[in-house]
């Protein structure tokens, strides 16, 4: 229940937030920067001088975009291999799940530094 009460929060973050901040996310006021939680800027500014709660309000949006797309693909696929492995047993089930064992001995971080190094940064690599 508590991470569905999370995920309800970063939906309904996600939606009205912009609506809610008052701040540009991309707004640079070198004055600003590295100014305390305050009245002004509820979680403070960062080393540009950018309000921070607006950029996670920003970044949420497209963080749970992510997740839905990740989410739309890995299901089939693994929906995919599983049913086959079931279906046809024997060999084919000790192969794929073999297979399935080698992909998830991998520590997940040192998969996606190498697939973020073999691609390059960005959110369409993500």
């Amino acid at each position: 229940m508590l991470g569905l009460a999370i995920l309800v929060l970063l939906v309904v973050v996600a939606l009205i937030g912009p609506y809610v901040v008052s701040q540009d996310p991309f707004k640079q006021v070198l004055v600003e920067r590295l100014t305390p939680p305050g009245m002004a800027h509820w979680f403070g500014t960062h080393q540009l001088g950018r309000d921070i709660l607006s950029r996670l309000v920003h970044g949420s949006r497209l963080t749970l975009s992510i997740a839905m797309l990740v989410v739309v693909l890995v299901v089939p696929l693994g929906l995919l291999i599983g049913t086959v492995a079931g279906y046809c047993g024997g060999l084919v089930d000790t192969l794929l799940m073999r297979v399935t064992d080698i992909v998830l001995a991998f520590p997940k971080i040192v998969l996606a530094l190498a697939f973020a190094a073999a691609l390059g940064p960005g959110v369409l690599n993500a």
